[in-house]
């Protein structure tokens, strides 16, 4: 049963609700707009609020579904709880629906901070924020955001699973992320709401 759950958690996370709110929207294929990319950020550019909205709402539960009620339906043990969180993730960033294409992770990985630590999740809400109303770059808010939660939960809760999960979110993060930091570097990153104005 686990192992279903695992394969469930991925299938969830891998809905592509913001190729599917484009599609409903405006007929697009959101790969072929914008960055390209399949995020909540990408969605908010191109398609405006209204759409994006609910897309990135059906995100962060994406991850906070199975990591809140699949433990309880199958009666494993806690650490099951993590695995699948991380299948979920997996799911968002290569979804089998769209080619292995997806977003980076961000809303699907507030969702199951959001279950598994919800301190560290609001600290991390918090951070990203305050960064993205102050800087307008929603890549630094979520990479500042993606830092801050493991040494939330690592002050919170101390050392155990769930921190060396938040861990390996953050370093998964900072990973997807890493165009946008040689953007960044460059100069080049585009500041959220206001269209083609770079850093």
């Amino acid at each position: 049963m686990t192992w279903l759950f695992v394969a469930a958690s991925y299938l969830l996370g891998a809905t592509p609700s913001s190729y599917l709110a484009a599609r409903v929207a405006r007929g697009i294929d959101l790969r072929e707009h914008g960055s390209g990319n399949l995020g909540a950020t990408n969605a908010f550019r191109v398609l405006g609020w209204k759409p994006a909205l609910p897309a990135a709402a059906v995100d962060i539960l994406k991850g906070w579904v199975p990591v809140t009620y699949f433990p309880l339906w199958d009666g494993a043990d806690e650490i099951w709880a993590l695995a699948y969180g991380a299948a979920a993730i997996v799911g968002h960033v290569y979804s089998v629906y769209v080619g292995f294409k997806g977003g980076k992770g961000v809303a699907t990985s507030a969702g199951v901070i959001l279950a598994l630590a919800p301190w560290a999740a609001l600290a991390g809400i918090v951070v990203w924020g305050a960064l993205v109303a102050t800087l307008r770059i929603v890549s630094v808010g979520s990479m500042a955001a993606a830092i801050t939660v493991p040494v939330t939960v690592y002050l919170t809760e101390g050392t155990g699973p769930v921190l060396w999960l938040v861990v390996a979110l953050a370093a998964f993060v900072l990973f997807a992320h890493r165009s946008n930091v040689g953007r960044l570097l460059r100069g080049e990153e585009n500041r959220f709401g206001t269209k083609g104005e770079a850093t």
